[in-house]
């Protein structure tokens, strides 16, 4: 089954670190470039990090320097998965929103639920 799910989010104050990963189920995303985008309350959701098949990053201007995108591949005898993560350092009160995987560009029919992420002040 051709799904992602996202994890790793929670409350943390400012200053604070969170890891979130998306655990993308399927061989077709070994050949993608992937993404995390976040939707932060009454805003449209944005592109933060991307990453290539090859393994190049690129983020956005706000996050540059705080924000490093990964990702590896694991194939079972059963199932190839393709794991992103981001890891997310010196967190601010902006960086509160709902994160989410996808490719890039971004395929409707892979939107998950998204981690949330809080950040107090």
């Amino acid at each position: 089954q051709v799904q992602l799910v996202e994890s790793g989010g929670g409350l943390v104050q400012a200053g604070g670190s969170l890891r979130l990963s998306c655990a993308a189920s399927g061989s077709i995303f070994s050949v993608k470039h992937m993404g995390w985008y976040r939707q932060a309350p009454g805003k449209r959701r944005e592109l933060v990090a991307s990453i290539t098949s090859g393994g190049t990053a690129n983020y956005a201007d706000s996050v540059k320097g705080r924000f490093t995108i990964s990702r590896e591949f694991t194939m079972s005898r059963d199932n190839a998965k393709t794991t992103v993560y981001l890891e997310i350092n010196s967190l601010k009160p902006d960086d509160t929103a709902v994160y989410y995987c996808n490719t890039i560009p971004s395929d409707n029919r892979y939107w998950g639920q998204g981690t949330q992420v809080t950040v107090s002040s």
